[in-house]
Formats: C-alpha cells, structure tokens, sequence
C-alpha cells in the first residue's frame, strides 16, 4: 500500500507556544499587581509613575525587539503585541508608551538605522531611555506629509526649526525619531528622519496637553529652535523620510489595535463582574437575557478583534505583507472598543457615569483609538485602496 504521509494538524490563530503563554502571563501579573493600583491616580494627576517605567525596563519591555546584543530580549514583533494587550487590559497609558517604544521607536531603528547608529541608541533603549516618534504638526495630521518643520545642512550639521504636536513619551522620551523637510519643493521626497536626543542644543520639551483620555500619558509640543543635529544622525537616506513613515505606522498600527483590544477586554470584565453582583428584582441582572444578550455580543466582538490583531501580529513575523490587515486590526478594534466601553458603562448604570468605577476611564480611553496614528477615515481609505484593485 502507498504510504501515507502524515502532516501537522492546523493551529489556531489564537494559539500560543509555551514562552508566549509564559511571557504573557508575566506581564498580565504584573500588570495587575503593580500598575493596577496606580491606575486612579495617575489618571487623576495625569503623571505615570516613573518607578513603573523603570520597571518596564528590569522586565525587558521596553527593548522586546531589540537583538540582545545591543542589550535587548531578542524577542519577536507578536510578543510586544501581546505585552501592549496585557498592559492596556489595565491601563492604555502604559499599553502606548511600551507601544510606542517598541513598534514605532525601536522598530524603524532596527530596519533603517546603521550599525554605528543601532549600536549607540538601541542599547540606551534596551536599558534606560524612552523613545518618542515625532512627525505629527499643527498642520500635519492625516495629511501627514505637509509638515513645516525645515531642515538646512550646514557643514556637518543640519539646522532644524519648527514644532510638533501630539508627541506620545514627549515628557519622558530621550530619544526622538522626528520627520523634517530640506526641500519643501519636492513634496514628500524632500522628507528626512532624524534621530534627535533631548539634551540637543535648540531642542525643547513644550507643553504636555490636558486630555480626555490616557491621560497619565504625556502628549506634548516639541520645538525646534535652530536645533543642531549631527549629519551623522540622519536616519536611512535623506529625502526617504516618507517611507521610513509610512512603513513604521504600518506595524504600529498592528499595536494600536492591540492597545484597544486590551481596553475591551478591561472594560468587559468590570461589566461581566459587576452583572453577577449587582440585584434588582429580587435577582442577578446577569439573570436578564437583556444583560446576557449584551455581554454576550460584546465577548464576539473582544474575540474577532483578537483574530484580526494576531493574524496582522503573526504575517508581521512571518514577512508577509501586512498592510491591509493592520489597517483592518486598527480600524476594528478601536471600533469595539468604544463599543464594549460604553455598554460597560450601561450595564453598571448609574455608577459607570461615576469615577468611582472603572468603566468610564476605559471609555475615555478608547476614544483616542480612531484617531491617532492614522484616523478611521484614513484607514478605511487604504484598506479601500487594497481591496478594490
């Protein structure tokens, strides 16, 4: 008889191998055991708490990425998907800033700096520096490429001047990727990155933005008063700014979907929790099918936003082309956010419009995801583009 040829069964997109399921674990104790308390008051005083940054580096957070030869955990793009989901399910004020860290900083050093380059700021962010990514200006927002901010090489140096606006990790940030033009005729190929350290002669730190929500992350003006970079610190090729942007927000994208996938699942457990505690007519109203109905519809939704998040996560690691797929993780998740958020909100009643639950801060939370890095309309733009060739 012929011989029968045996293949591994399929694995669920959900599946994770031992060091995901250890790696997550980790990061969700954590998560509940040390940021959980601070949630309220860092909410209320609009400060993260600088002991939990630290943190976040003795754990390997904030350079998961990072080749351990630059000091890094070596780890793949999935894992800091899945830290962002566990952090965010607390808190998405930590959920961004190890997001950002790692998806926009970290990442686009890792695919366009040089060795000199990688050697010198990738292990600082390994070990103890923020990063920021600054493209965003007044005038720059989904038209992302009409920035203002000029570039001028003089001798070994470029002068830079301008400002930007909507800085995540401004505040505690000591490394910037941020986006000028030398040559505004050229359009977006006049675009150039740059890596900026905060202690750059020119460079400020301006104000921090009083927000909605995330609110203990910092939001913040950066101004560029004939700030002096070093020519050496141009990152990928001048003129090529542009894609060394569009590339990074692509993967970023996969984490702000991520961020909003753990603010859906924080807001539903509150709401499941407090359905099996709260009475009215002599019963549970988890007792309700109007209530089962709703955490019911509200769990499908956690569920296929956590497909759409990992598929992009996993094509990412696997060097397919994501780019529809993270616009579809994005776009959907920060819809199902806001969603899920809200009816938590109604299913508590009258204490979810209080802050002495948690409900309405995940709320609030989840309105910044259908707008930053790339708004909805943006989003649906492209996948339109993609999907109508």
């Amino acid at each position: 008889m012929p011989e029968t040829l045996q293949f591994a069964p399929p694995t669920p997109l959900t599946s994770l191998t031992e060091d995901e399921i250890l790696f997550r674990d980790n990061v969700r104790q954590f998560a509940d055991e040390k940021i959980r308390p601070l949630v309220k008051e860092m909410d209320e005083k609009a400060i993260f708490d600088h002991g939990l940054i630290d943190q976040f580096f003795q754990l390997g957070l904030m350079g998961i990425e990072i080749p351990e030869q630059y000091g890094g955990a070596g780890g793949r793009f999935f894992e800091a998907i899945l830290a962002v989901e566990e952090l965010s399910r607390v808190d998405a004020s930590a959920g961004v800033i190890v997001d950002v860290q790692n998806t926009l900083v970290a990442n686009a050093i890792l695919k366009w700096a040089n060795d000199s380059q990688k050697k010198r700021y990738l292990t600082k962010m390994a070990k103890d520096t923020v990063g920021a990514y600054a493209l965003s200006e007044a005038g720059s927002g989904s038209d992302a490429f009409a920035l203002q901010t000029r570039a001028e090489l003089k001798g070994n140096e470029y002068v830079l001047n301008g400002r930007k606006l909507w800085i995540t990790n401004g505040k505690e940030a000591g490394i910037f990727i941020l986006f000028a033009t030398l040559d505004p005729s050229k359009g977006y190929k006049g675009i150039t990155a740059f890596l900026i350290e905060k202690n750059f002669s020119g460079f400020t730190v301006g104000k921090k933005e009083d927000k909605l929500g995330i609110r203990a992350s910092s939001t913040c003006e950066l101004i560029l008063e004939d700030c002096r970079v070093p020519a050496e610190n141009v990152l990928g090729e001048v003129g090529k700014g542009y894609k060394i942007a569009i590339e990074t927000l692509n993967e970023g994208r996969i984490g702000i979907g991520a961020q909003m996938l753990g603010v859906a699942r924080g807001a539903w457990e509150c709401a499941a929790k407090y359905a099996q505690e709260r009475k009215q007519f002599g019963k549970l109203i988890a007792e309700f099918q109007g209530i089962q109905f709703q955490i019911a519809q509200m769990a499908t939704d956690i569920e296929a936003a956590r497909l759409l998040v990992y598929n992009a996560a996993r094509m990412k690691d696997a060097g397919m082309d994501f780019v529809k797929e993270a616009g579809m993780a994005k776009l959907f998740c920060s819809q199902v956010a806001e969603r899920v958020a809200s009816l938590a909100i109604e299913i508590h009643g009258g204490v979810g419009f209080t802050k002495d639950y948690p409900v309405e801060k995940y709320w609030r939370d989840s309105k910044i995801g259908k707008i930053y890095e790339g708004t909805s309309n943006m989003q649906l733009a492209t996948i339109a583009k993609l999907v109508m060739k």
